[in-house]
């Protein structure tokens, strides 16, 4: 049986894994209770991602979520998680604009939550805002490949470097990034080509998310492969199913509501005898 975390996960450990080849498991996470969970399996690093505005909030995309929401949440997987090499995502519209003000946001993200690093969804416009956050001390993963905070400049969710330009284009930016001072590369829903060609050109941890063996370590949304929502990506196929369990707790207990057998005497607390007859007394 897989044993707690016993010591913090950084992103030394993070190096150290890529130059060992070990595959480091990543995981989203958006609450305390989850977290502790999360801990106690082992999981060393742990992803608050902008997708929590869809599986939390139930919105179609990542765009509505708001900086402060997602800090809520990180600080919260924090307390849960103290050990896991924990990465809070900057949402959309945070960082995008004033280059001064995205600093000012993330460095907020920073010391509100603890967490250890921060995903941009970026391009290599934003070279000049990695290498700002670099110099003042922030580890910045570059998400790269599908972003979805840009689903309607590419025109739906679709998996790219389909083509050699578009595998071109993730290869140089990744190094743009590389050279900016980024901490870590993600790479969503790429061919195990281009993630090949970018781990072999730079020596920063890669995570993949749905971009093949190739990444040093892989996050999916823990919603989907633990069969919560109605429909997974192919990168990440249902390995448990907690919504029939979810089922079954819920659908118990309006049966013993409907049937008499919640709440029974031993759910409840008594008074004491002195004070019960006081307040019948009372009562007459």
């Amino acid at each position: 049986m897989t044993q707690p975390l016993k010591s913090r996960f950084t992103l030394n450990d993070l190096r150290s894994a890529r130059s060992l080849g070990r595959k480091i498991p990543m995981l989203t996470c958006y609450d305390y209770t989850t977290a502790r969970l999360m801990h106690a399996a082992a999981v060393p690093s742990l992803l608050v991602g902008d997708s929590a505005a869809n599986v939390i909030l139930g919105h179609d995309t990542t765009l509505p979520i708001s900086l402060d929401f997602l800090i809520e949440l990180t600080a919260a997987v924090r307390r849960g998680a103290p050990l896991a090499l924990l990465v809070g995502d900057m949402p959309f519209g945070s960082y995008q604009g004033d280059p001064g003000l995205g600093c000012e946001n993330v460095f907020k993200m920073v010391k509100q939550t603890g967490c250890d690093c921060v995903k941009l969804e970026v391009t290599p416009d934003h070279a000049p805002l990695v290498k700002r956050l670099a110099d003042a001390g922030v580890a910045v993963m570059a998400h790269l490949g599908l972003r979805p905070q840009s689903v309607n400049v590419l025109g739906g969710y679709r998996f790219q470097g389909r083509s050699v330009g578009e595998a071109q284009h993730i290869i140089q930016a990744a190094q743009r990034m590389t050279d900016a001072g980024a901490s870590a590369l993600l790479l969503e829903a790429v061919p195990n080509e281009v993630s090949a060609a970018v781990v072999a050109r730079t020596n920063l941890p890669v995570i993949g998310c749905g971009a093949g063996p190739a990444c040093d370590g892989h996050v999916v949304v823990l919603h989907d492969i633990a069969g919560l929502t109605p429909h997974q990506p192919r990168f990440a196929p249902p390995i448990g199913d907690l919504t029939s369990a979810w089922q079954k707790v819920l659908q118990k207990y309006v049966q013993d509501i409907d049937s008499g057998q919640y709440p029974l005497p031993q759910h409840g607390y008594e008074m004491p005898l002195d004070q019960a007859k006081i307040l019948a007394g009372l009562q007459q």
